[in-house]
Formats: C-alpha cells, sequence, structure tokens
C-alpha cells in the first residue's frame, strides 16, 4: 500500500472522531466558536478527505454570542446505529477558571448530509461526550468526562457512564465513574466499543499540550472494572520532543472491511524554537494491531509521519490554488466560516459577486463580529483580496486578516482619520492575554493616507515565521508592501488566550470589518484568492 504523509486534515481539525458506513469513512472534529458547528469529512479510502457537512446550522441547535475564543463546540462524537446517524457535542459556555459550563446534546440524522434534527439536551456534568451502541444488548450508552471543581480529588474526575433513551430522550438508571484514568491524569475522550466479549474504553490524557496521550482499558462487563492497557499509552509524543508529529492524543479506531484497525488522533507539528502550532492541533492516522486483544499503534507509542494507506493521496489537490467568486447564486464557499451567531445576515450577504460585510462590533467581540475566513492550511501562503470601503472616521474599519483569536490576530484595514481623510493601518494583537490590548504599528503619523475614493486591493504573504502586508490602489499593478514585517507564529494556539492547555484552534485568513459608530456602514470584497506556497523553511511540507 502506498505510503501517506501525516496529517490527513491538515489545519484546525481537532478531536477527530471517525466512522465507517458501508465503504463510507466519515471524521467528525470540533469548531469551536466557528459557525457552522462541526466539520464533517467523507473518505473512500482513508487519504483523501472532502468536507461535505456542517451539520449545527440553526439557532436551535447552536448559538455561541458570549462564547469566549477557544469555546463552543467541543468533542464532537459521530456514530451510525444502523439506521441513523447520531451525532453528540458539547457547547462550552465557560473553560478559564474552577468552572466549566458544559452542555451536552444529541442531534440525528437519516443521512450524513441531513436534515439533522434538533438537539435533545443530556447532561452538564462535564464534556466531551460520547455515544456507544451496544450491537449485543441494543441499548445506548452515553459517557462523558466528569468535572470537579473541587479537585477532590481529582479536577479532571473520572469517565460517567449512563444509559441514554432515545424514545424518552433522556439519561436513564444509575451514572457511575467507571475509569479515573492513570497518574498522567486529565482523563477525557472518551469512546467506548465492543470487541470478542471485551467492552473497551480509549480516553485521552495529559492535557492537549505536550503531554497528550491516548489511553486504552478493557473490562468484561460495562460498567466496569477496566483494566489498563499494559502499556497504558498506546500513542504520545511526550517522551520524544524531536517526533514530526507532537501532541499526539485524543484518538478513535475504525475498521476496514478487510479487518485492520487504523487510529485517528489530533497532532500538531510546532515550528520555530518556540514550538508554536501556526495550524492548530491536526487530525492524523496510524495503523494499529491486536494482540492478546490489545489494541498497539504500529510502530508506537510515538506516531509516524508516514502511515501505509490503502490510497494515496493526492498532492496535487492539496498545493492547488483555491479562487473564491462570491456568487450569490451557490452561496458562501463551505471552505469558508464565521464566528458564533447563528443570524449570519447580520453580518454578511453575496451580492453581485461582492461578499458585502456590514460592520458590528470590534474585532475579537465574543458576541457579533463580521469576520468571514478559512482555515491557514500551509505554512507558507499567500492571500488577497479587493476592497471597496468608505469609512468616515476611525471607527469604521474593515480589511484583510491573519486571525487566531482576540489575543493573536493582525489586521491590514482600510479605515479613515476623524477628518474623514481615508487611510490604511495595521492592527496587530501579539500574545496579548489577557489585556487585549493593540500594537498599531502605522500609527499618524506614519499612516499610509490614501484617495478617499477608489477601490484597494489587499494581500498577504505568508513564509513560515514572517508575515508580510501588501496593498495597491486602484489602476496600479505593482503590490506595494506596507508595515514591518511580523512573526507569523504568534497566529498559534500556544499565543492565543490562557496559553497552556487553553487555545484549541488554529489560524485563519480572511476578511473583517467593524462599524464601532453602531451604523452598520457595509465593506464590500470582490473575491478571495489562497494560493499555498512551498517554501525551504517548512521541513514538513517540502
Amino acid at each position: 500500500m502506498p505510503q501517506v504523509r501525516n496529517p490527513i486534515l491538515p489545519g484546525f481539525n481537532p478531536d477527530p472522531s471517525i466512522l465507517r458506513v458501508g465503504d463510507d469513512y466519515y471524521i467528525a472534529t470540533s469548531t469551536f466558536e466557528w459557525y457552522p458547528g462541526v466539520q464533517i469529512h467523507h473518505s473512500k479510502d482513508l487519504a483523501n478527505w472532502e468536507l461535505v457537512t456542517r451539520p449545527l446550522t440553526r439557532k436551535s441547535q447552536l448559538d455561541m454570542r458570549g462564547d469566549p475564543d477557544s469555546c463552543g463546540i467541543w468533542a464532537p462524537c459521530l456514530t451510525h446505529d444502523g439506521e441513523k446517524f447520531w451525532l453528540v457535542y458539547t457547547d462550552v459556555k465557560r473553560k478559564d477558571g474552577s468552572f466549566k459550563d458544559t452542555h451536552n446534546y444529541i442531534v440525528s440524522a437519516p443521512a450524513i448530509e441531513g436534515p439533522w434534527s434538533d438537539p435533545v439536551y443530556t447532561n452538564s456534568s462535564g464534556f466531551d461526550p460520547s455515544l456507544f451502541h451496544d450491537p449485543d444488548t441494543g441499548k445506548k450508552w452515553f459517557v462523558n468526562m466528569l468535572w470537579d471543581h473541587r479537585r477532590r480529588p481529582l479536577l479532571f474526575a473520572g469517565i460517567a457512564l449512563q444509559e441514554w433513551d432515545p424514545i424518552s430522550g433522556k439519561l436513564v438508571g444509575p451514572r457511575k465513574n467507571i475509569y479515573q484514568g492513570t497518574e498522567l491524569a486529565l482523563v477525557e475522550g472518551p469512546h467506548l466499543y465492543k470487541r470478542n466479549g471485551w467492552y473497551y474504553l480509549l480516553t485521552a490524557e495529559g492535557g492537549t499540550g505536550y503531554d497528550h496521550a491516548v489511553t486504552f482499558a478493557r473490562s468484561r462487563d460495562i460498567w466496569g472494572p477496566y483494566e489498563t492497557h499494559p502499556d497504558k499509552h498506546i500513542l504520545s509524543s511526550k517522551d520524544h520532543p524531536h517526533a514530526a508529529l507532537q501532541r499526539a492524543g485524543h484518538g478513535d479506531i475504525v475498521d476496514t472491511p478487510d479487518g485492520k484497525t487504523y487510529l485517528v488522533h489530533l497532532t500538531g507539528r510546532p515550528t520555530t524554537q518556540r514550538r508554536r502550532c501556526v495550524l492548530g492541533r491536526e487530525t492524523a492516522i496510524q495503523e494499529c494491531f491486536w494482540k492478546d486483544d490489545w489494541l498497539f499503534v504500529k510502530g508506537g507509542p510515538v506516531p509516524s509521519l508516514h502511515v501505509e494507506l490503502p490510497a494515496a493521496r493526492d498532492e496535487d489537490r492539496y498545493w492547488e490554488t483555491k479562487k473564491y467568486s462570491f456568487d450569490a447564486g451557490e452561496g458562501l464557499h463551505k471552505d469558508f466560516q464565521w464566528l458564533r451567531t447563528p443570524e449570519p445576515e447580520r453580518i454578511f450577504n453575496l451580492d453581485n459577486n461582492k461578499l458585502n460585510l456590514i460592520g458590528r462590533e470590534s474585532i475579537g467581540s465574543w458576541f457579533e463580529q463580521a469576520l468571514v475566513a478559512r482555515r491557514q492550511e500551509h505554512f507558507s501562503y499567500d492571500a488577497e483580496t479587493v476592497i471597496d470601503f468608505s469609512p468616515t472616521d476611525e471607527r469604521e474599519f474593515a480589511g484583510l486578516t491573519a486571525y487566531y483569536c482576540r489575543y493573536n490576530f493582525f489586521y491590514l484595514i482600510v479605515s479613515a482619520h476623524s477628518d474623514g481623510q481615508r487611510e490604511l493601518l495595521i492592527m496587530a494583537s501579539e500574545a496579548s492575554w489577557p489585556v487585549g490590548n493593540l500594537v498599531l504599528p502605522l500609527s499618524n503619523p506614519d499612516s499610509v493616507v490614501i484617495p478617499n475614493e477608489g477601490k484597494v486591493r489587499l494581500k498577504v504573504t505568508v513564509r513560515g515565521k514572517e508575515l508580510q502586508f501588501w496593498y495597491a490602489l486602484e489602476g496600479e499593478q505593482e503590490l506595494k508592501k506596507i508595515g514591518p514585517v511580523f512573526d507569523a507564529s504568534i497566529v498559534s494556539d500556544e499565543c492565543g488566550g490562557h496559553q497552556a492547555h487553553g487555545s484549541f484552534t488554529g489560524a485563519f485568513v480572511g476578511v473583517a470589518a467593524s462599524d464601532l459608530n453602531g451604523t452598520g456602514r457595509v465593506a464590500s470584497f470582490e473575491g478571495f484568492v489562497y494560493t499555498p506556497v512551498k517554501h525551504g523553511s517548512d521541513r514538513y511540507e517540502v
């Protein structure tokens, strides 16, 4: 079989839940504060994946206005019971401090494309819920990690098991803490399986940083007790800081039609000596084997960069330039998402091949900001657009942004001075947690004054750790540099809010607009081009 280089889902695609229905494979991943909620990719060969749906599309299913950065949708679990698809997910409203407000829901659909039902609420006792359909008894079992704000004795208190009744839509019967993990601690991400008379429990431990791991346990009874794998952690990079794939953990397993077992898991590919994961937590895959009714990762526990899969990956597709036109008839391209709101008509519309952003709150707002962006999936890339915008003062601004969250972004804007004169400015939020203050490299009198009429071409180039903005006025062919060279690695997990085990998304590039006067001034964007670039400094891609 051909060798395929990990990850199989590059860019921000964490917490994978994998499923096979016939010859079709599906992976669901977390989307956090980005809307619509949950990404589901499809493949026939485990190597080539296509985004097919984001099922949480309406207010009755998901409203994340007010959710802080890296809250929202955590760790979905996608399953099929022979009749329909089931999706379990958490909407996190608070994550920092002693408490976590984590509300768990279940939706279902007859087909992967939908229609997906309104959610059924289950509980809020923890996060990372999973639904297991027992093939022998027909019962459905709900598991999630338990959160104990008292730390008595553990903050991550263990894995809770309870039966779920699909008729009443409620958890029924007793709840039991069936597994508290190993000394690595922080047990989460549970998935249950049944094979050869054994119940298997796969969990994540060690937090989602560089001590992350996949832990495996088994029991003859679903209620336990669960015996931990003789190696404890079947996958981890924690003791191998030079491995190409770091932060390996939070996994799920799937069997192929010919009986092979694969493990999908999140991973990070750090860059620079500061070990920053600009692309966030990505999805990788490992071949596994069974021995004495225990699962082992081939070549493990360290994850392999190259893995044998049933087919080769289409590398040409990975490197192709994406040219987006904002055709109202086709709708917003599936590569793009926005933040938090189930009412996108309040922040954008498509008309005459333009994306019109309606200026709302400031960039980084946790409620209603007009920002539409796509994932950064390559370590080096170019992105550009053309903006038509007539601001009246400094509280109205719009432009091109490389964005992670409130605390780390770079933003080239068209704005105006208090006298109404248009100008180009750069806003930078460089690892500014917890305050969120801006750096303004081009503040007056160093701003670039531009005519009050005319479109402006905006471009950002990223080459490894170097980020540079460019612009050209209407009628000009040649782009001009604007501002200094920024550290592109700032737009990473390690520089977000609450950096240790607290930033969970990845870098995006896109367009944004704010109107802090509250008048909803519109900024129009004509096209968007994302061009991957092969660059010698990118050890993972060249």
